[in-house]
């Protein structure tokens, strides 16, 4: 994968995934994005499958305010199968409430597992 790729692929996780709240339209992106027995880590649980990382998704949605977003510091970068993005969330225009990246691990251009890392600094 070149580096545009990784970001892509991370940008577009982090916009259609973790900022999508109609469940169907994650699922379908979730679908190109990730293999089938995917793995999403986050701090305090993990989910594998398209359908699980979709319900994990909704979850942690459903806790958040409907006005926070999470948005990209900058480009993913990445290397070897491996890609890493900075991200911050909170409202539109807003304070960053929470920042924090993900790392993902790549095989055949799909995401393999995804680590979410929460920075307590926002």
């Amino acid at each position: 994968m070149q580096a545009s790729d990784y970001n892509k692929l991370m940008q577009r996780n982090l916009t259609h995934v973790f900022n999508e709240r109609d469940p169907q339209k994650r699922l379908e992106v979730i679908r190109e994005l990730y293999n089938s027995d995917a793995v999403l880590n986050e701090p305090e649980a993990s989910a594998t499958g398209h359908e699980a990382i979709s319900n994990a998704v909704t979850e942690l949605l459903g806790s958040l305010p409907p006005e926070i977003a999470f948005t990209a510091i900058g480009p993913a970068i990445g290397h070897h199968s491996l890609g890493r993005l900075r991200w911050q969330s909170g409202p539109p225009n807003g304070p960053a409430v929470v920042k924090g990246m993900d790392i993902a691990h790549f095989i055949k251009g799909r995401i393999q597992s995804l680590y979410v890392f929460i920075e307590n600094d926002a």
